[in-house]
């Protein structure tokens, strides 16, 4: 184990099924299963998951409507995945605290930092959901900020790409990957693999942070045993 605390954000993407699916629970009860394995060797865990499967407020919102509701719909649907993991989780015998940023007291308990800090020291997930709680920042940025927050020493961004290449691979044959960089680096040349708020903020706090590919949930677990997979920006 390579890390004590991790903070791992989920791309809605990630969890949603290829036949266009909201959830597929065969994905999530995968991706769960490597959670508890990790939970195993001691490692404290938490998690933000995205909402791109259900709603994107810029995207889906964009030009129809006030973006700050747009984005309030996208936090709803943070806590929605956040419901649906922390069921799976719990499922397979693992603790779990869902904390919302927007109170929801019927479901979810409100973000408190202590509280959540000592959920993880007594081994129980904790998932954040409801991104920052406020409009205009990605869940990126979210994940970086409670990564912040919580003295986590890396954030782990499981994508549906693995790591960050010097242009768009689709579109880019060419394009390579990097297997490190600065988050200077990264807001310099203006890649798109995370947003430009969250490469800030793992600048200015100094906060590593390793994109990779959720394709395979064992690269989780790779991950904090310190193998070498996707990017690593720090």
């Amino acid at each position: 184990m390579l890390y004590k605390r991790v903070l791992i954000k989920i791309s809605g993407e990630a969890i949603a099924g290829q036949g266009g699916e909201i959830l597929d629970f065969a994905v999530i009860g995968r991706i769960c299963g490597v959670l508890k394995r990790c939970l195993e060797t001691g490692v404290q865990i938490a998690l933000v998951l995205g909402a791109g499967n259900i709603w994107r407020g810029l995207k889906d919102g964009g030009g129809k409507m006030d973006r700050s509701r747009a984005d309030h719909m996208g936090m709803l649907a943070t806590a929605i995945n956040s419901l649906a993991v922390a069921d799976v989780l719990e499922s397979r015998g693992v603790e779990v605290r869902v904390q919302t940023a927007i109170e929801m007291r019927a479901f979810a308990e409100p973000y408190v930092r202590l509280r959540a800090i000592s959920h993880l020291e007594n081994g129980k997930v904790v998932v954040f959901g409801c991104g920052t709680g406020n409009p205009y920042f990605s869940t990126d940025t979210a994940a970086v900020l409670r990564g912040a927050e919580i003295g986590a020493d890396i954030v782990l961004l499981a994508k549906n790409v693995d790591g960050v290449y010097t242009d768009d691979p689709k579109k880019n044959p060419k394009a390579t990957k990097y297997e490190e960089l600065s988050p200077g680096d990264f807001l310099r040349d203006n890649l798109a693999a995370m947003d430009a708020t969250a490469a800030s903020l793992s600048r200015d706090n100094h906060i590593p942070v390793l994109l990779f590919a959720l394709s395979d949930p064992e690269n989780i677990y790779r991950a904090i045993m310190g193998e070498k997979v996707g990017t690593l920006v720090r």
